[in-house]
């Protein structure tokens, strides 16, 4: 069984950084990537940044040039370095592991395959 656990979550002030872990357990299908998602103000998780499978990794346009998505050699950690962060980015962050990616979906089983429990980022301004 899949589980994934995240890490890192914290409070910071505006302009600060934070690096978020996630862990996998279990066995992943060889094409799943793994990536981050953000809960929006509409309760809906938005896609924030994530890597293939064959390690390719892509950031979303409204966090380019602050976020960075790297994973292990083993692609059993998944790590998302948030620099420069704003009163925006705070919110519930969830790791998720698919081979198929929505830019927005239910939080927590929408439409993607492995969730998280989520980790909280707090940015006091």
């Amino acid at each position: 069984q899949v589980q994934l656990m995240e890490s890192g979550g914290g409070s910071v002030q505006a302009g600060g950084s934070l690096t978020l872990s996630c862990t996998v357990s279990g066995t992943l299908d060889d094409d799943s990537g793994m990536g981050w998602y953000r809960q929006t103000p509409e309760n809906l998780c938005e896609l924030v940044s994530r890597v293939t499978g064959d390690g390719r990794t892509f950031v979303e346009d409204f966090v380019k040039g602050r976020f960075t998505i790297t994973r292990d050699n083993a692609k059993t950690t998944v790590y998302l370095r948030m620099n420069n962060l704003k009163p925006e980015d705070a919110g519930l962050y969830y790791c998720v592991a698919d081979s198929v990616w929505l830019g927005r979906t239910a939080c927590t089983g929408g439409g993607m395959k492995y969730w998280g429990k989520g980790t909280l980022v707090s940015i006091s301004s």
